[in-house]
C-alpha cells in the first residue's frame, strides 16, 4: 500500500456504530504514510469521542460547517481543496440518501459537494435499511456520479439481524482507497535534496556565499513529491516558499547542512545534492566586526581559508548508501569537469549545467543540462527548471529502479 505515502485522506464518519473501526483505520492509513484529516457528523460524535481520532491522526477533527476558527486557519472549501481522496466510512444510510440528492446540510456534506477529488463511501447499516429500494436507489445513483462504493459485507450485525450491511474491515477499506492512486516512479520512496548555497560567517555582519537561488532544487523536491515520494528538503537561506507536501530543514553554513543531511539519512533511497555548497570557509570567525583603518588607504585585510566537508562523497562513501545524484555547475569544460567529479566522487548520475551563461545561470528561470553516468548521457535542452527537474526525476528514478528492483507495493 506505499500508494497512500504522502497522500491527503480525508475521512468521513458518520453516526453508525461501525464508527468504533474508524480509529482502526485512521491508524492504518497512517501507517502508510497518509496524512488523514476527519471530519465528524453530530451523530458519529456519539458513538466515538473526536478526541480519540484527533489523538490518532495528528490533526484536529472538524465538526461544524460554520466554525469561525476552522475558517480562519482551514475552512470548509479548502479543506475540500486539500483532500486527494474523500472516504466516507462508515456511511449510514442517511448520509448516502444526502449525497445522493446533493445536499449539504453539514460540513461532511459540503465537502463532498465541494470537491473534486475521488469519493468513495463504506455504507453501514442494518440490512433490511440496506436491501430497502430507496437505499439502492441513492447508491445507484452515486456510482453514476463517479462515487465508488466499498463493500459492504455480509454477516451478523449488532442488532442480531444477518446480511449485507456490515462496513467493511479497516484493513480492506485501507486495501480500497490505495488503489485509487496508480503508482508513480517513486511511489513509496524516500529523497533527499540539498539546495540553495551555504553563508560561511567571517564576522557578525559578513560571510562568503555564492549566487545559488535554489529554484532548481526546489523545483526537483516538487517534482519527487509528484513522483510519489516522501522528501526532506535541506535548504541553504533562499527567497523561495516551501513547497507542498515537504519536510524543509534551513541551513546556514556547509558544515551545518553536512550535518543535517546525515541526520535525516536513515532510511533514504535517493539523495540529490543540488546545492551549491561553499568548498572553503575561513579559519577563524572572527568576534567582533572587522574594523578598517580610516586612515590608511592601502591596508588590506587576508583571510585564511580552509575546506569545508564533501556532502555529497561522504554520503556516497556510507555503508548503505543510498543513490548518489550530483550536481556541477561548471564555467568551462563542462562535461569534461561532471565525468571526473562522476568518477572521483563515486556518484551514480550528475547533472552538469553552464553556469556562465546568464539565461541558465543560478538565478535563471531556465536551464540546459545533461545527466551523466556510467555509459550514459542525456542532453536535456533549455527549458524551464520545473519541466527540467521532472526530466531529471523521471531518469533518476528509471535508473535507481535499474539498479534497485521494481520498487515496492
Amino acid at each position: 500500500m506505499q500508494r497512500l505515502n504522502n497522500k491527503r485522506v480525508l475521512l468521513g464518519v458518520s453516526g453508525g456504530i461501525a464508527a468504533y473501526k474508524s480509529a482502526e483505520l485512521i491508524r492504518l492509513l497512517s501507517k502508510q504514510g497518509a496524512d488523514v484529516r476527519v471530519v465528524m457528523t453530530k451523530g458519529a460524535c456519539e458513538f466515538i469521542t473526536p478526541l480519540t481520532l484527533q489523538a490518532l491522526s495528528g490533526n484536529p477533527v472538524h465538526l461544524d460547517l460554520l466554525d469561525a476558527k476552522a475558517e480562519a486557519g482551514m475552512g470548509h472549501i479548502e479543506l475540500a481543496r486539500w483532500a486527494d481522496v474523500i472516504l466516507v466510512a462508515p456511511a449510514t444510510a442517511n448520509i448516502i440518501a444526502q449525497m445522493a440528492n446533493g445536499q449539504a446540510g453539514d460540513l461532511l456534506t459540503t465537502l463532498c459537494l465541494a470537491t473534486s477529488a475521488p469519493t468513495c463511501i463504506a455504507p453501514a447499516m442494518n440490512q433490511g435499511m440496506y436491501l430497502d429500494e430507496a437505499t439502492q436507489t441513492n447508491i445507484e445513483l452515486l456510482r453514476e456520479k463517479d462515487v465508488r462504493v466499498f463493500g459492504p459485507a455480509d454477516g451478523t450485525q449488532a442488532c442480531g439481524d444477518v446480511g449485507p450491511g456490515r462496513m467493511l474491515e479497516p484493513e480492506q477499506l485501507a486495501e480500497h482507497v490505495a488503489d485509487v492512486f496508480s503508482r508513480e516512479l517513486l511511489t513509496g520512496r524516500k529523497v533527499l535534496i540539498t539546495g540553495g548555497p551555504t553563508q560561511e560567517a567571517i564576522d557578525p555582519v559578513r560571510y562568503i556565499s555564492n549566487h545559488s537561488s535554489g529554484k532548481m532544487a526546489f523545483a526537483l523536491a516538487t517534482a519527487a513529491v509528484e513522483a510519489g515520494a516522501s522528501v526532506t528538503l535541506v535548504s541553504g537561506p533562499v527567497n523561495l516558499p516551501t513547497p507542498d507536501r515537504i519536510n524543509r530543514v534551513d541551513i546556514l553554513s556547509a558544515r551545518e547542512m553536512h550535518q543535517a543531511v546525515h541526520d535525516n539519512m536513515k532510511g533514504t533511497d535517493i539523495f540529490i545534492g543540488c546545492a551549491a555548497v561553499c568548498d572553503y570557509r575561513p579559519a577563524e570567525i572572527m568576534k567582533d566586526k572587522i574594523k578598517k583603518n580610516p586612515d590608511d588607504p592601502s591596508e588590506t585585510l587576508e583571510i585564511k581559508l580552509v575546506k569545508n566537508p564533501d556532502i555529497v562523497s561522504s554520503v556516497a562513501d556510507l555503508k548503505e548508501r543510498p543513490f548518489v545524484v550530483g550536481f556541477a555547475a561548471e564555467t568551462q569544460n563542462v562535461l569534461g569537469y561532471a565525468a571526473d567529479k562522476l568518477r572521483r566522487k563515486k556518484l551514480d548520475l550528475i547533472v552538469a549545467n553552464d553556469v556562465s551563461d546568464d539565461e541558465i545561470g543560478f538565478s535563471s528561470d531556465n536551464n540546459e543540462i545533461t545527466v551523466l553516468g556510467d555509459d550514459f548521457e542525456e542532453p536535456m535542452s533549455r527549458a524551464s527548471k520545473t519541466v527540467l527537474a521532472r526530466k531529471i526525476v523521471k531518469v533518476v528514478a528509471q535508473r535507481f529502479e535499474s539498479e534497485n528492483g521494481t520498487g515496492k507495493e
